[in-house]
């Protein structure tokens, strides 16, 4: 990872049937996320809070990178006329493939099995060392309190170590979210300037 944060990957929800906190909060990323001068990489849907996040980041002033496979696009959930750049791929798995390549740092908002996927991935990655990018997770109205609770269990059970919770930033506001990010880019700045100098 470059030590330089341009471009987030949002993972989230393509659902229209959720609860108000869950759009607003996706829109108030956006819009920190426009508003902070990064851009946002996403599966390139104009639906549920994939949509609200995305739109929220061009209204704000930054660029949208959308990511989808030929086969969603073909069902017509696609939103290429308001991304910057939009990718096909073939599948899922290149889908992925291309979300990872283009981006410095990744927020899960709320989402079903695909962003839990997408989510586990990027973290076993980092795990194993294939990328340093934060991780965060946003947990709006609790969403993901179930979720981490199996977390402290897969270490409590010794699944995986202690410093396993440091892979990812539990995030209980947009704003946080942000901030985290923010802060990760300049430790992690400051610290390779300790190493060389």
């Amino acid at each position: 990872m470059t030590n330089i944060i341009k471009n987030i990957c949002v993972f989230a929800s393509s659902s229209n049937y959720l609860e108000k906190q869950f759009y607003d909060d996706a829109r108030d990323l956006g819009l920190l996320i426009g508003s902070n001068n990064f851009n946002i990489v996403y599966g390139g849907s104009r639906l549920g809070l994939m949509y609200s996040c995305a739109s929220a980041v061009k209204e704000s002033g930054g660029k949208i990178y959308g990511v989808m496979p030929t086969r969603l696009a073909n069902m017509g959930c696609s939103n290429p006329e308001d991304c910057d750049e939009f990718f096909e791929t073939i599948g899922m798995r290149e889908r992925k493939a291309k979300l990872d390549e283009i981006s410095d740092a990744v927020i899960a908002l709320p989402g079903g099995y695909g962003t839990l996927e997408e989510l586990s991935e990027l973290i076993v990655q980092k795990q194993l060392g294939y990328n340093n990018k934060p991780i965060v997770i946003l947990n709006t109205l609790g969403f993901y309190d179930k979720l981490l609770e199996f977390f402290e269990t897969i270490i409590e059970k010794d699944f995986a170590n202690t410093a396993s919770r440091k892979l990812y930033f539990i995030a209980r506001t947009p704003y946080e979210a942000i901030e985290y990010i923010k802060n990760y880019v300049a430790e992690n700045i400051e610290a390779k300037f300790v190493r060389t100098n």
